[in-house]
């Protein structure tokens, strides 16, 4: 699906204009783990820390060719240097089939943990036979039904955008949330994401509505979720009552009431996830009826991190928030790996380095391989603090972004630690 591609690059984006100001504070917990960084290049293989055997199940060939390439590079970045696992690529040829056979193989050659596969289908072609190996699976999809346990979903997730999003607006002071969202699979898993988020806050359940594409879906849904009719109607009784008078007096109340503010909407925080010309279209609602900042605090997903993707909403997305990793905390390894193949990493090869990177913390051999993979403080990683968790939720501490003129900036850092707001 679209949505799930687009998420798993969400590390590529670059964010606009970054401060430091707005809410946080300091997390509680210990500090997670940090990841080795890559030492010199070395000839794969070499030192493995006692024959620990690493597979990354990648489509080397296929549609997404490319994209296994830059993976796969990215791992071989974080298992280089002395005492590093075997790295044992696998091609997946970019697709469930290919996939099934690739773990196969893996399994055969007694590789001990999987890096991948790329795709949701991929993944659950390999679940299966992996957990029935007792090999854990480190895959990159961004699909939250494709985590199990001893399967861990590491691209950005629904739930880790919302959870964090909620914890922000609540710390805020939002208490009434509410969800405008697209009929498509993406806006199902956003919407469920929120309801889970808010139960979790101690929240009143949120109000969710989807819409169909295009104005004329759009408007009587958005009418109906702000409750306009009711927050309208009796500034416009007394405008008729006026107009009839028909004198002075009338004509003064008519000019009052025509400056009168519409009554805010029966929620304070509104979740939304489309994008591109149909974000547009749906900026233009909500200001026509009257939902908008300070009154409403706008939620919106990770692609918005992209500005193309919210370009054409303008000034009735600013102050808008969304859930990001923090791309500062990408430069040392973004610097590392130009310099070892001579182009940016593009967002999907933070997740193989991360996953590499785990996998040799896994081989040094400090306990088993589950206790390590779910220790409670996490690992840091490249986009910042993550914790997987027994049942295969991946917890990510991801930033939050305001919609600026001209870009964004940061108003709640990520967390330090795997306790902190939105994990």
């Amino acid at each position: 699906m679209v949505w799930r591609t687009l998420l798993l690059g969400m590390g590529a984006f670059a964010l606009w204009g970054c401060s430091s100001a707005g809410p946080g504070g300091v997390f509680g917990g210990a500090p997670p783990t940090a990841l080795p960084s890559a030492g010199p290049t070395r000839v794969e293989g070499a030192g493995a820390a006692a024959g620990f055997r690493v597979a990354a199940l990648l489509p080397l060939s296929g549609a997404n060719a490319e994209r296994g390439e830059a993976l796969q590079n990215a791992a071989k970045l974080a298992l280089s240097g002395a005492g590093a696992p075997l790295l044992d690529s696998k091609d997946t040829a970019s697709t469930p089939g290919g996939a099934a056979s690739a773990v196969q193989a893996a399994i055969r050659a007694g590789d001990q943990i999987i890096l991948g596969p790329l795709t949701a289908p991929e993944t659950a072609a390999v679940a299966a036979q992996a957990r029935q190996a007792g090999v854990p699976v480190l895959a990159f999809t961004s699909d939250p039904s494709q985590a199990q346990p001893g399967v861990w979903v590491l691209g950005i997730t629904p739930d880790q955008q919302v959870r964090r999003l909620v914890a922000a607006a609540k710390a805020e002071g939002r208490t009434r949330f509410a969800a405008l969202l697209p009929e498509s699979e993406f806006g199902r898993a956003m919407g469920a994401a929120l309801t889970r988020a808010v139960a979790e806050a101690g929240l009143a359940p949120p109000v969710i509505r989807t819409h169909g594409a295009g104005l004329r879906a759009m408007t009587p849904v958005i009418r109906e979720l702000s409750d306009y009719a009711n927050r309208r109607g009796p500034i416009d009784a007394k405008l008729r009552e006026a107009r009839a008078r028909h004198d002075a007096e009338g004509r003064k109340l008519v000019a009052e009431l025509s400056r009168a503010a519409v009554p805010p909407p029966p929620f304070d925080a509104l979740l939304l996830a489309d994008t591109g010309e149909q974000l547009d279209e749906l900026a233009s609602l909500l200001s026509y009826y009257d939902v908008s900042a300070p009154q409403v605090r706008f939620l919106g997903p990770t692609l918005w991190a992209s500005p193309t993707t919210r370009a054409g909403a303008g000034r009735a997305l600013r102050g808008a928030w969304y859930a990001a990793p923090d791309p500062a905390f990408r430069t040392a390894f973004a610097e590392r790996y130009q310099e070892k193949y001579g182009a940016p990493p593009p967002g999907l090869a933070d997740l193989a380095y991360d996953a590499a990177s785990i996998a040799r913390v896994v081989g040094a051999g400090k306990g088993s391989p589950m206790a390590v993979l779910t220790q409670s403080n996490g690992f840091l990683g490249v986009d910042g603090v993550l914790a997987l968790r027994p049942d295969g939720r991946v917890a990510r501490g991801l930033a939050v972004f305001e919609v600026v003129p001209g870009g964004s900036k940061l108003v709640s850092p990520a967390p330090q630690t795997a306790a902190g707001p939105g994990m």
